[in-house]
């Protein structure tokens, strides 16, 4: 009941925003009119725009083992490779510190996320037993690994020796 109360709040508090104006009003084929003979003018869309942020491309959630070979051990580019649960407190606390570190690398390397809860067959076969497990996996070989909690030093530590 109160996430309906605060989704109708925000919707109202969106819809009744006027449309941006002046020099950084978003354009549309219709805002652009064209007289004959004349340049192009502008004249105010009245249309609601959506923007939206850049999606993160250096971290991806594993699907199945046929997406975990296709976009870990067949990568070209370093993979580190994240077993957690959703059950595991450390998990919830390196998880978004080796996002960061990884999302510092600029794609140098990514990072995939492996629910060990829902691919058990994963961790079997790469020999977690406990988690938080990090890999880290080089033209599909297991180069590195570490179990446990590591700080935001010893997370770019154990990157650059990957990368480099």
């Amino acid at each position: 009941m109160a996430q309906r109360f605060l989704l109708r709040r925000f919707l109202a508090s969106v819809t009744s925003r006027k449309p941006p104006q002046g020099r950084w009003a978003p354009l549309t084929p219709r805002a652009l009119q064209r007289s004959p003979g004349d340049s192009p003018t502008v004249t105010p869309n009245h249309a609601r725009s959506l923007y939206t942020t850049r999606v993160c491309t250096t971290t991806f959630n594993i699907q199945d083992g046929p997406d975990f070979q296709d976009r870990v051990v067949n990568s070209e580019t370093p993979v580190v490779v994240d077993f957690h649960a959703q059950w595991c407190g450390p998990c919830k606390i390196l998880g978004p510190r080796l996002e960061k570190v990884v999302a510092k690398q600029h794609g140098k390397v990514v990072m995939a996320k492996v629910d060990i809860d829902d691919h058990t067959d994963l961790a079997l076969e790469y020999e977690v037993s406990a988690v938080p497990t990090v890999l880290a996996i080089k033209n599909g070989d297991v180069v590195d690994k570490f179990v446990g909690i590591k700080d935001e030093d010893q997370l770019e530590a154990f990157l650059k020796k990957l990368i480099g």
